[in-house]
């Protein structure tokens, strides 16, 4: 089975990680795409987050109507900052030997590939899928090789559509009273609603 892991701290999730989980699922011809919502990731460890409960339940409202999507409290269950490094080899422990690991990451977040726990230990778990995120430039691979030789090798890069959406701006706009109808599914619009998410 070939595995695809979109990580991120879905605050809230929205529609721009939908479309990212679609388009690489199947480009790359996976089986499925797991979604991790992130306890704290250690990158974003200034930055208060809402409460984990929220967040996986608006995965959950999300993701119901695609078979093809799933999420994991992998990184939730496990106490303090969350590593992918981590989070990878706890999740091929239980799964099948045979089965293919694909982990999605924005170019972005990329940049800082070498400042992650174990970099070259992540590269020899699984593939890196790269995606292009609105407002981000296209990594320069000259400047991360003499760190990390072996990124070239294992990174795959995938075009996706780009929609400038964001959990920041969602945030925002729910706090200044503007609508975030079509940023997010419905589902979840309701429950930010219903739920008082992001007033204040």
């Amino acid at each position: 089975m070939k595995i695809g892991l979109l990580g991120g701290t879905f605050d809230p999730i929205h529609m721009g990680h939908l479309i990212i989980a679609q388009e690489v699922r199947v480009r790359l011809g996976l089986d499925k795409i797991v979604f991790m919502p992130a306890s704290h990731p250690w990158l974003k460890i200034d930055r208060k987050i809402t409460d984990a409960r929220h967040r996986l339940a608006m995965i959950k409202l999300a993701i119901a109507s695609d078979s093809c999507f799933e999420v994991s409290t992998a990184e939730l269950d496990r106490p303090g900052p969350t590593y992918t490094v981590d989070t990878v080899e706890a999740l091929k422990a239980k799964s099948n030997p045979t089965d293919e690991w694909y982990f999605i990451v924005g170019s972005d977040a990329l940049a800082d590939f070498p400042r992650w726990k174990e970099p070259k230990r992540v590269i020899s778990l699984c593939q890196i899928v790269q995606v292009e995120r609105p407002g981000s430039s296209n990594i320069d691979l000259a400047a991360l090789k003499p760190l990390i030789p072996e990124v070239s090798s294992c990174l795959r890069p995938v075009d996706v559509p780009q929609i400038d959406i964001s959990s920041t701006a969602i945030r925002e706009r729910v706090m200044m009273g503007y609508p975030i109808r079509y940023m997010v599914p419905p589902d979840v619009e309701a429950y930010i609603y219903e739920h008082g998410l992001y007033s204040r």
